[in-house]
């Protein structure tokens, strides 16, 4: 047992965020992701059932976003004609509350899906709200 390690994350997740470096990338994705043939070259880490938030508010806690990178925490652009997700609002209470000067960035899909190849580790979450990926680029601990 740990002190101040959120109960969510398993073994396996800090593992992987412990492994990662700075400009290292991970993938927060929904239950609609395709977590599996996007992670062929990334490390998988299974979070069934867990929302987007909590995932988020838990790693957060422990990484920090690059901070010499303004494309640090990135959301899947919207296909015209769809809504702005209200998860999206949730999780920018979440990066102000580490990360008070971050902003989102937003990739179009297809250009989403080719980054999240390249991302270090992909974690395959249970969030059933659309649009509720995000990819965090980690920074350096101070």
């Amino acid at each position: 047992m740990l002190k101040n390690i959120p109960k969510i994350l398993s073994p396996e997740l800090i593992k992987v965020l412990c492994e990662m470096g700075h400009g290292d990338e991970i993938v927060i994705a929904d239950a609609n992701f395709p977590a599996c043939s996007v992670s062929e070259n990334s490390v998988l880490v299974r979070a069934d059932g867990l929302g987007g938030c909590e995932l988020l508010d838990a790693i957060l806690s422990l990484i920090p976003l690059d901070q010499y990178d303004t494309c640090n925490f990135m959301l899947m652009q919207t296909v015209e004609g769809d809504d702005k997700p209200p998860i999206w609002e949730e999780y920018r209470k979440i990066m102000k509350k580490y990360e008070d000067k971050a902003e989102f960035s937003f990739i179009p899909r297809m250009d989403y899906y080719e980054r999240a190849k390249k991302a270090y580790a992909v974690v395959a979450g249970g969030e059933e709200q659309v649009y509720a990926n995000i990819i965090l680029k980690k920074g350096v601990i101070k």
